[in-house]
Parts: C-alpha cells; structure tokens; sequence
C-alpha cells in the first residue's frame, strides 16, 4: 500500500508546487482559447491519454504502457498539427496585455504605464463614427470598424492598406461605399487616425455562433478574442449596428445608447 502512495503521492517542494501551479494556467488558457470549438474534444483526448500514460506507467504495465508511449512520442507533433490555428491564437495573446490577470498584483504595479498609453491613444470624439455607422445602417453597407486599445495590431495593419487619415463620417462611408476597392476588409482606427483599410483579420472558430452573424462579425469576435480592441460591425443583411469586445458581441445597439456603449467599452481597462 505504501508503494503505491510513494508513486502517486511522492514527496515534493516548493518548486514542485509552482510546477504544478504554472502548467495548470498553461491549461486553463489554452482550454479558454479552444472552448466553444471542435479542438475543445481534442484538448481532453489528449488529456486523457497522457493521465492514463502516467497511470499506466505507475502501475508497471509494460505493453499497454508502450502502446500509450508511442503516442505520446509523436504527440508535440499531432498537437502542432491539430492545434494550429489555437496556438497561433495562443502566441498572439502572449504579446498582448490580455495574458496578464489584472485583478493580480502584478498589474497593480503597471497601472500607471497602462493609464498613460490609454491616455494617448484614446479617441476623443466619437460623434464621426457614430454618424457613420447609421448612415451605413439605414443604406444597409457592411463595415467592420476595429479601434485599438492597448494591443496596437501591427501586423493586421500591415497586411492591409494604409491610410493614416483623420476620422471622418465621410471617409468611413466611402471606405465602405459597395464600389469602393477598400470595402472588404476591416479599418483599423488607432486613437484620432484611421491607419488602415482592408485588412484581413482571424475569424473566431466557435461551434456555437449564432447563424444570424455573417463574416464580418466572425472576424470581429476573431479579433477581440485575441486582443483587447473594441469592433463595431454594421451588418449588411439587416443594417443591424453590433459592438463585439472580448469575444463577446452586443447585438442590434440603438442610436441612443451605441455611443454610449462604445464610449464605456473603449474607457474600460478590464
């Protein structure tokens, strides 16, 4: 009995302990990145078979042991393979502030540089978008209108063509306007410029997305899944104006309150 207590329960440290706590919030991140998506049955699989490995191991079964070793061999490459768009979601979101829990000390201690970068970045009047948007929604012209906060989106910016103009009501329409050669694609806004249009952003891979929501809001939710930009989506089919933040979108927003709602989103530092 007290073998078997030795191989399951064997003494260990301190630094043992933070072994455990850092694989742990490994797994909790890549689970919240893959939830909601076919890789989630994948994840747990693979899981399973690396724990029964371990049990297997354990209790000395040599065949089954090998049988499950070889599969464990060749596992960083399946997972590569399998997991692709996941980790590349997942080594995106560790460049961006996103990874780092806020409600932690640590951020705490980058509070004030956060504050400082929000402060020079945020937009100050909203009324050029926001007329935009329902011009575009009463004519019924798809826009999807990406606005940055602490993530600068360098990469999607590049990829797209570059503007670097000031925010107009007239600019967004005619970026959009269905005969413009800018309309697909997404504008990103960063502080009081429009930097670039046409840009090809990642569209989110949950199983449960509403069938409502075309293209533009699964690249919209696609990017805020991974950053902390703020999409504002005007729907073709319907004209219907949504606002996706972290994953999340809020859909069919009145005149009344959409400024409002954008304004409280891009101010909110959680």
């Amino acid at each position: 009995m007290n073998c078997y207590l030795t191989i399951f329960f064997p003494a260990y440290n301190w630094v043992d302990a933070v072994d455990i706590f850092l694989v742990a919030v490994l797994l909790y991140n890549l689970y919240k990145l893959v939830k909601g998506t076919p890789a989630v049955s994948i994840l747990v699989g693979i899981v399973v078979i690396y724990f029964a490995w371990i049990l297997v191991r354990g209790f000395d079964m040599k065949l089954l042991g090998s049988i499950l070793g070889k599969f464990i061999d060749v596992g960083v490459i399946v997972i590569i393979i399998v997991f692709q768009q996941e980790l590349r979601r997942f080594l995106l979101l560790l460049g961006t502030s996103e990874f780092i829990n806020k409600s932690r000390p640590l951020w705490s201690l980058l509070r004030i540089s956060e504050k400082i970068k929000l402060e020079t970045k945020m937009l100050s009047d909203y009324s050029p978008l926001v007329q935009a948007c329902f011009k575009m929604s009463e004519s019924k012209t798809g826009a999807l209108i990406i606005l940055t906060r602490n993530s600068d989106l360098k990469t999607y910016i590049a990829g797209g063509e570059k503007i670097d103009s000031t925010i107009t009501s007239s600019m967004l329409e005619n970026i959009f306007f269905k005969n413009s050669p800018l309309h697909d694609g997404a504008v990103i806004i960063t502080g009081e410029r429009i930097l670039a249009a046409r840009c090809v952003l990642p569209v989110t891979e949950k199983e449960q997305f509403p069938s409502s929501f075309g293209m533009r809001h699964r690249a919209a939710v696609g990017i805020t899944e991974i950053s902390d930009a703020v999409a504002v989506i005007v729907s073709e089919q319907t004209g219907g104006i949504s606002i996706s933040v972290k994953g999340q979108i809020r859909p069919n927003l009145e005149k009344e309150n959409f400024q409002a709602v954008l304004e409280k989103e891009m101010q909110s530092t959680d």
